[in-house]
């Protein structure tokens, strides 16, 4: 047996042509370079440096890649124009749309190559493209026609895979699955990854600007008081809990609202607080997603202290 630097075997020598194929596409490419560098045969580094464990089930990263995900703050500053905007100019007709760089990270994460996401409140899809520039399966579905005519548009000029989608009510098809089912066939979705609307925050009049929701239609979770959308989206949730694979994630995106008298306004707590009663989903913890895009603004001036909130709640579950 030929031994590297340092005694390290290498992998091209211990394992087949099938086991090298199951590893991450970044170890193939360089697998001339590959070597297990423990003596248990489980941790694999490659040229660069980046490490690797056999027993990682979750997803394709390096070592150094897992760790740099588990900040709790991410920030940003994504591009509204040029290559790296992924098309804003079309999918800006949503009023919040999320950037596929964003969404590319978390996909990355919480799931392998090839496996299933499904975001059933897809708005101009940013999961989607986000899936499509990582090599994973996704399936959207949104109420609105035209957002989904927007995602595939943009899909199209960024010459990405288009991924499936379904128009419709998500609440309702959730309940009974087939059309979900025809599409993934025999497999099950590794990941869930939401942004729904927050109750009826965006179809609320504004101090000095004008509502913006997402659809006048009743059935329009946006357009719901928060309530109302609690019971709904739990019910959602559970639903879509069902078509994940056991060990996957459901990965939630919300925002708080100003505090109004003694009510908080805490949704992000409220919806932790709904879903953890979910028998088989688990809180695992949260990311505060800011966006420096967002502008900020003198409220409350000069009167008192009014939070320009220019961050986000990404909630993390787990079925168990």
């Amino acid at each position: 047996m030929t031994m590297g630097e340092n005694g390290y075997v290498p992998v091209k020598e211990v394992w087949s042509k099938r086991q090298i194929a199951r590893l991450p596409e970044w170890i193939r490419e360089d697998v001339d370079n590959a070597y297990f560098v423990d003596k248990a045969r489980k941790v694999i580094r490659v040229s660069n440096g980046k490490k690797y464990h056999i027993d990682n089930k979750l997803n394709d990263l390096s070592e150094d890649e897992w760790t740099g995900f588990l900040n709790s703050v991410l920030i940003t500053k994504y591009p509204f124009s040029g290559k790296e905007g992924y098309a804003y100019h079309i999918r800006k007709i949503h009023p919040s749309p999320k950037p596929p760089q964003l969404m590319r990270r978390i996909i990355e994460f919480f799931t392998k190559r090839n496996e299933w996401v499904l975001d059933y409140f897809m708005g101009v899809g940013g999961t989607l493209l986000g899936a499509s520039l990582c090599g994973r399966k996704a399936l959207g579905i949104d109420l609105c026609e035209k957002y989904i005519d927007a995602y595939e548009k943009a899909a199209k000029e960024l010459n990405l895979e288009i991924q499936p989608t379904l128009q419709g009510d998500s609440t309702e098809i959730l309940k009974n699955p087939k059309a979900i089912e025809d599409v993934v066939k025999d497999g099950k979705f590794s990941l869930v990854l939401i942004d729904p609307p927050y109750g009826d925050m965006l179809s609320r009049p504004r101090k000095g600007g004008v509502a913006t929701p997402f659809t006048d239609l009743k059935e329009d979770l946006g357009n719901m008081p928060w309530s109302e959308f609690r019971e709904v989206f739990y019910e959602s949730v559970v639903n879509a809990t069902k078509l994940l694979k056991d060990g996957g994630h459901v990965v939630i995106f919300m925002r708080d609202l100003q505090p109004e008298g003694k009510n908080l306004n805490l949704r992000h707590c409220d919806l932790i607080d709904d879903l953890n009663a979910v028998d088989n989903l688990f809180y695992l913890g949260t990311k505060i997603w800011i966006d420096q895009n967002v502008s900020l603004r003198p409220y409350g001036y000069p009167y008192r202290y009014v939070s320009n909130q220019t961050h986000q709640y990404i909630l993390i579950f787990q079925k168990r």
